[in-house]
């Protein structure tokens, strides 16, 4: 049940007792309160879910308690009982934050009708809680220390505490629904509804009503009144995912719901106020559909307040292992698939693709690579299923480590280096090692590999643990290549002598 506890505040006990006895039939946890006063201490000591407030008690006003309500931490549901109502008082109860509004004298029905939406509300709210509260699934965007992202957590910071409507763009894939949502979680409208309308995925017959709700008979099909987004996210926060799909002839009442917090459902003429923050995404350059016609301009501007730019995943830099590794991890944990890391050569191709379904692709290809992958090895730069024909930037160094792949049919250029044989015996361990071209320009991992081994074993003058140590991976693994080499009936040319 989505509703356990309910405060009645009433000093009429008729009316009072009545809504006890239709709250105890729902076998909710009913207190109640005679004052002002009394209900002040209710609140201060415990937290409730709705909350029955008169507007008219004998010490004071209901309407100054409830902007008092609406600033706890964990603001309750509060409906407005009156027997002096009028529109104004309504309409001022509403602005400020009210659930919803009943006369008195009302019936049972009515109070169950209004059980019933704060019930569907709070499930709503408790859902987007989940979802939006979730760190596995929601910060992967943020892991990272480049410095674009650096920037970016600090806009974060800075702007969501405000009400400030925000423009995020980005390429798709970036995660800009990501930096919606950590919008939403840090500003004070968190545990208030985070409604998410796809601009793109509504069809343009719908989307007005989608957006505004529409009245019973409003159109064909319209066979009972519906709540639009914008009324489903009053005092929360409304998500207008690729709003540069918005149609045109929609525009401008979009703008004015912006300007005026006002709209009309679709046929109907009651002018419903709400009180919503806006962040719009984009993966288009809206100015320039500004510039063609095809978009607002005093509506690009009303979005723009601030803009936040999403960096695309190759100008993360460092960044593009961190998240390789932060998903590796994560889906390693899901599947049940104990893989040691990345292999040497799988980094390697991670850092030189160009990733243009940013961190969305790059998340996909590491669940594909670790379903893919050999329980307790490394994640081979194969499993990854990237281009074959993928070329590695010529001033990327490939390190070799306790992971290295055994094998690979994907090609990679590289650096023109000096033969292995032209390298002085004494060299630095921490230094790259020389690696040869063949005859093509062109060599396959395995063969960097092979190169990169014999290249430390001629380095140390065959001394396979000193060569280890230089490769920075352990004895066991060298010689299991050494062994492999052999048996595949390609041995190294070079003298390799003990492991001392």
């Amino acid at each position: 049940m989505s509703l356990d506890k309910i405060l009645i505040v009433e000093d009429e006990p008729v009316v009072g007792n009545l809504l006890q006895a239709i709250f105890a039939k729902h076998k909710y946890g009913v207190t109640c309160a005679s004052s002002l006063a009394e209900a002040s201490a209710c609140t201060s000591k415990d937290s409730f879910d709705l909350i029955m407030l008169d507007l008219r008690l004998p010490d004071g006003d209901g309407h100054k308690f409830l902007e008092q309500l609406m600033t706890l931490p964990e603001r309750p549901l509060v409906v407005m009982v009156t027997g002096h109502g009028t529109i104004e008082s309504a309409v001022k109860c509403m602005r400020a934050g009210a659930f919803d509004y009943v006369l008195k004298p009302f019936s049972a029905g009515q109070i169950e009708v209004i059980l019933k939406k704060a019930e569907a509300f709070q499930q709503l709210v408790n859902v987007n809680r989940l979802l939006t509260d979730d760190p596995k699934d929601d910060d992967s965007v943020f892991v990272g220390r480049s410095p674009a992202m650096v920037r970016l957590r600090k806009l974060i910071d800075r702007v969501a505490p405000t009400d400030a409507t925000v423009l995020v763009t980005g390429e798709s894939g970036t995660g800009k629904e990501m930096v919606a949502r950590e919008f939403y979680r840090r500003s004070p409208r968190h545990g208030q509804p985070f409604i998410k309308v796809n601009c793109a995925a509504i069809s343009e017959n719908l989307i007005e009503s989608e957006f505004f709700g529409h009245e019973r008979g409003a159109f064909t099909g319209a066979t009972d009144r519906r709540e639009g987004r914008f009324e489903l996210a009053h005092q929360g926060t409304l998500m207008l995912d690729e709003v540069s799909e918005i149609p045109p002839g929609l525009q401008a009442k979009l703008l004015r719901v912006l300007q005026e917090r006002e709209f009309e459902r679709v046929g109907g003429n009651r002018t419903i106020k709400v009180n919503v923050r806006i962040i719009a995404t984009s993966n288009r350059d809206l100015l320039s559909y500004v510039e063609k016609g095809d978009f607002r301009q005093d509506l690009y501007y009303r979005l723009n307040v601030f803009p936040v730019h999403v960096p695309p995943l190759r100008e993360r830099g460092e960044d593009i292992l961190m998240l390789a590794e932060h998903f590796l991890r994560r889906f390693a944990r899901k599947h049940g698939i104990k893989v040691t890391g990345l292999s040497d050569s799988a980094r390697a191709m991670i850092l030189a693709y160009r990733w243009p379904g940013n961190v969305r692709e790059l998340q996909n290809t590491i669940e594909r690579a670790v379903i893919f992958s050999e329980s307790g090895r490394p994640v081979l730069a194969a499993a990854l299923g990237l281009p074959e024909d993928l070329k590695f930037p010529d001033t990327l160094e490939l390190p070799m480590g306790e992971s290295a792949t055994s094998s690979s049919s994907t090609t990679v250029a590289v650096p023109e280096l000096p033969p292995a044989a032209s390298v002085p015996a004494e060299t630095d361990s921490k230094s790259p090692l020389p690696i040869v071209r063949n005859e093509n320009g062109v060599l396959s991992l395995a063969e960097i590999e092979k190169q990169a081994i014999q290249a430390a074993l001629q380095q140390t003058g065959g001394n396979r643990t000193q060569a280890a140590s230089a490769l920075g991976i352990s004895i066991r693994t060298l010689r299991n290549k050494l062994q492999e080499y052999r048996e595949s009936g390609s041995p190294l040319d070079v003298l390799v002598d003990s492991d001392a």
